[in-house]
């Protein structure tokens, strides 16, 4: 997941920085289009979500067992 965050990161900043113009700026943006469609990354995107959501619930949980009353 870090590795997707850094080429996002990398993209958008490539996209605002340089100088290749709208023709390359239309390239990339056809690029991401494809890649958010993926299912392999809707596939990790799901899994992320679902991890995040047992960790809340994870913390919720102790939160509520050990907080005072």
């Amino acid at each position: 997941m870090a590795k997707l965050s850094f080429l996002a990161g990398f993209g958008v900043g490539y996209v605002l920085g340089s100088r290749a113009g709208r023709e390359r700026y239309e390239q990339i943006v056809r690029a991401w289009d494809h890649a958010k469609d993926d299912p392999r990354l809707q596939s990790v995107a799901g899994m992320a979500q679902a991890q995040a959501d047992n960790v809340v619930q994870s913390v919720k949980a102790k939160m509520g067992s050990d907080a005072p009353r």
